[in-house]
């Protein structure tokens, strides 16, 4: 038998029995069944539903009422009114020794009541409607104490459609006097008298924010020109949340005599700033020139001024390198993107390195891929050594300088290691993170990763629009265009290491590389039409440099010759990132890449000409100047 929710009625057809929540009540007379129509006392069903009932002699009207609802019934009439709109019943109302029976199909229009019927058990169950329901929302942002303005946005609805006749709210505030939690209720009642549950938002009042403190200290009060100056910053914030520091005067150190003041700025999450100045005098004394300053103590990975010239006069150590047999799988043709395709295949057997460089110049979102197959009879492993992702970016200088660090720092951790199993006639995604991003309009991407195989594996970059599947796409798929002079290619022994025996740094010198005449460009072939290929610049190589005595109090560093570049380098096993920006000055910027300390030194330097940025490129050796105090 079924039981009816809290406020609903159930009734029974040809019974008198009424149930109501876990109670039953009995109807002036039973549930009837006349001509097809059922009918049903209206006093009873009315008043258990909370409606009053009245009869008005003049008009011989019984009135049924409750919160704007109202319903007239007249004694053997067909029609009955609702809030002044007539409208026909069934069958016509009557009386049953002394009860007034009503359709029960027009008390439920009529009252606005939703009904179900079960046919099996005969029952109707009259639902009393849902209650309304509440809800309020505050601004975002921080809440302060004293100061906010507390802009309260309430909403209220009634799932009956019945008009929102009054609202109570406790605990609301307009400003909050006192930090703290504060609870805020809101409520609503509808037209039909019932209120919605309580609605409550715990408030979060903060206390006024008290700006940072800026402040600062140096080392000494005065300096040589040349001497280094410390300073330690020591501005404070009571949420230590400083989200910009800014200073003017701020040098490493001074090569003019006079005093300079020195300013720090500093702004928290909230935008309150403070100031701070102090003065610091620099004599006429000299510790070090600028040049010999810039030497010692510009941080590795950081520029200082040279004069570009002078490097053609720096001795050039003869270049000659062995291989590692690294096959440089080089995806960079077509660079720019104008169609679905297969950007580069081809079969590689043993160590590989994959080089991809492109930009979406098609206009949909596009996403690359890299595919491995397995064409041999058995399974085939594939042991991925390293990997360097960077991109989408519009930037492809950034793309490449960031997608060399990425590799670098692979190649110190062993992060990237791991096993690929792929059977027999298998195609899998290889480097899934090169298709994890969509590429917009003007997007770049590039990577630069190895992978080693027992057998012939066959490796596919391709693109295709970002919702399709790449492997469903393959089969279909055309082959590319490299678009003239644009490099892809397989070249052979991709890694060239340089192994020099003899002492450097005593005096001044340099290895030039990536310049097509020491160090050639290498010559390979296009894996899909069949042609020779150049690898001009020999993007994608590996340069191994291992100076094997390199003197005390050495300085490395890096220097482009050709404009604009943007790399990184992994020295002695830790990464080093550097940027030379602007065409016509890059050449008169070395980067630190390196120092010696006290004694001789082994040192090795693994770099990789970047994608995106101009060749060729130096490393620079020189004796540091003596250190004075």
């Amino acid at each position: 038998m079924p039981v009816p929710p809290s406020g609903d009625l159930l009734l029974y057809m040809n019974s008198a029995r009424m149930e109501q929540g876990s109670k039953a009540y009995t109807a002036a007379r039973p549930l009837a069944v006349k001509a097809g129509v059922s009918y049903g006392s209206l006093r009873s069903l009315a008043e258990r539903l909370g409606f009053s009932v009245a009869y008005v002699p003049a008009k011989k009207e019984t009135v049924v009422r409750k919160a704007g609802l109202e319903a007239r019934f007249t004694n053997k009439s067909k029609y009955y009114t609702a809030n002044g709109i007539r409208t026909l019943m069934k069958g016509a109302a009557y009386t049953d020794k002394g009860v007034f029976m009503v359709p029960l199909t027009s008390i439920t229009a009529a009252l606005q009541i939703p009904y179900t019927v079960d046919q099996r058990s005969h029952t109707i169950t009259l639902k009393q409607a849902a209650e309304p329901a509440a809800s309020f929302t505050v601004q975002a942002g921080d809440i302060i104490a004293g100061e906010t303005r507390v802009q309260y946005k309430a909403r209220a609805s009634s799932p009956s459609n019945l008009q929102i006749v009054q609202e109570k709210w406790e605990g609301r505030q307009e400003v909050f006097a006192e930090p703290g939690i504060y609870p805020v209720t809101y409520q609503v009642q509808d037209a039909a008298g019932r209120w919605s549950k309580p609605y409550t938002l715990s408030i979060t009042v903060t206390s006024p924010n008290i700006p940072p403190v800026a402040m600062f200290s140096t080392d000494k009060k005065e300096y040589r020109m040349g001497e280094p100056v410390v300073i330690a910053d020591e501005s404070t914030d009571e949420e230590n949340a400083i989200m910009d520091r800014q200073w003017t005067g701020k040098q490493a150190a001074y090569f003019r005599p006079g005093p300079v003041t020195v300013s720090l700025t500093v702004t928290d999450k909230h935008g309150a700033a403070a100031a701070f100045s102090q003065e610091i005098l620099i004599t006429d004394e000299t510790l070090y020139a600028e040049d010999e300053f810039n030497r010692l103590f510009t941080p590795v990975g950081s520029n200082f001024p040279i004069d570009g010239t002078s490097v053609k006069n720096m001795e050039l150590l003869p270049f000659t390198y062995d291989t590692e047999p690294y096959t440089l799988f080089r995806s960079t043709g077509p660079e720019s993107i104008r169609e679905e395709g297969v950007l580069y295949q081809d079969v590689i057997d043993g160590p590989a390195r994959i080089l991809l460089h492109h930009k979406n110049t098609m206009g949909p979102k596009l996403k690359i891929y890299m595919l491995a197959s397995n064409p041999n009879p058995r399974p085939a492993t594939l042991f991925i050594e390293s990997s360097g992702m960077a991109g989408p970016t519009p930037y492809g200088e950034i793309a490449g300088q960031m997608s060399l660090q990425r590799y670098f720092a692979s190649i110190a951790s062993g992060s990237a290691a791991r096993e690929l199993v792929l059977a027999p006639g298998e195609t899998r995604l290889l480097f899934q993170e090169i298709g994890q991003n969509a590429l917009s309009q003007g997007d770049i991407v590039t990577f630069q990763g190895e992978v080693a195989s027992d057998s012939a594996v066959k490796y596919t970059s391709l693109v295709v629009k970002a919702d399709r599947d790449p492997l469903t796409a393959l089969p279909s798929l055309p082959f590319l265009d490299p678009n003239q002079s644009i490099v892809r290619g397989t070249f052979a022994d991709s890694t060239r290491i340089f192994d020099y025996a003899p002492v450097v740094g005593t005096t001044p010198a340099r290895i030039y590389l990536t310049d097509n005449n020491a160090d050639p460009f290498q010559t390979g072939y296009d894996g899909i039409k069949g042609t020779p290929a150049t690898n001009s610049g020999n993007y994608g190589v590996l340069y191994k440099i291992v100076l094997e005595r390199v003197a005390p109090h050495t300085l490395l560093t890096f220097n482009p010759r050709g404009g604009l570049f943007r790399g990184s380098a992994l020295v002695n096993g830790s990464v080093v990132t550097f940027s030379h920006l602007g065409a016509a000055s890059a050449t008169d910027q070395n980067s630190v890449l390196y120092r010696t300390g006290a004694g001789e030194e082994s040192v090795e330097i693994r770099i990789s000409p970047a994608a995106g940025s101009n060749l060729p490129f130096c490393l620079l050796l020189s004796p540091l100047p003596s250190v004075r105090s």
